[in-house]
């Protein structure tokens, strides 16, 4: 007797099961290429999503950044010079490395309850008030990093003093002799200094210090970097 069912239902049942119930070998196989495809794609958007907030742009997108800090910037050797090369907001407060920088926009987020709910720089007056605690935020973090965010583009190792002027040269020199970092003489190079910054910042560098957080200093000439500080800024 012919048999006349459908093969089709069969084939179907046997498809299905097999999607759902693959061999041991198959299932290994299909989840690597799901996974893999899978972490693809959410690094994509995660790198994408985190370069977005990572350019002058984002930075200066609040009127706290764009009245203030940005508008110092303005001018200043960091965003005009004759090379041409830029040196924007994330090139300064946000690190190159992996690590550091997931750390630095995890403390960043703080700043949305700033801006969203305290108000704690909302106007002119609030934030000149609140200016030498964020400096001296911004120097606790590059002296304990041996100012890293300048080291990315400038070596006290590579400079060759004799094409420098020579009062630069001579404080580059000391600088490298006496194992200073850059911000030890190198502030308001972008934005406006706070009244009484020199006794602000060597109280930061004491505690450090004080702390074993950074080493302690080799002999330095504090009146020859208070005059260079004073002709600088």
């Amino acid at each position: 007797m012919t048999d006349t069912t459908d093969p089709k239902p069969g084939l179907f049942r046997r498809f299905w099961t097999l999607l759902w119930s693959p061999p041991a070998a198959i299932s290994l196989g299909v989840l690597l290429i799901v996974g893999f495809g899978t972490g693809i794609l959410f690094w994509g958007g995660f790198h994408t999503a985190l370069e977005m907030t990572n350019n002058e742009t984002f930075c200066t997108s609040c009127h706290e950044m764009r009245e203030n800090v940005y508008a110092e910037y303005q001018g200043s050797v960091h965003q005009n010079n004759a090379s041409g090369v830029r040196a924007t907001c994330p090139d300064c407060h946000v690190p190159k490395e992996w690590g550091p920088k997931m750390i630095r926009k995890i403390q960043a987020s703080k700043e949305l309850y700033g801006h969203f709910i305290s108000g704690s720089i909302w106007t002119r007056d609030k934030f000149v008030d609140r200016r030498i605690e964020l400096a001296k935020h911004e120097w606790e973090r590059m002296k304990r990093n041996d100012s890293q965010a300048c080291r990315n583009c400038h070596s006290l190792v590579y400079m060759d003093f004799t094409l420098q002027e020579n009062r630069a040269a001579e404080n580059h020199q000391k600088a490298l002799d006496q194992g200073m970092t850059c911000i030890d003489c190198h502030q308001g190079i972008a934005h406006d200094l706070p009244d009484n910054y020199l006794t602000a910042y060597r109280g930061v560098v004491e505690r450090l210090q004080a702390e074993g957080a950074i080493p302690a200093p080799k002999p330095v000439d504090a009146a020859a970097i208070d005059g260079y500080l004073k002709t600088t800024n």
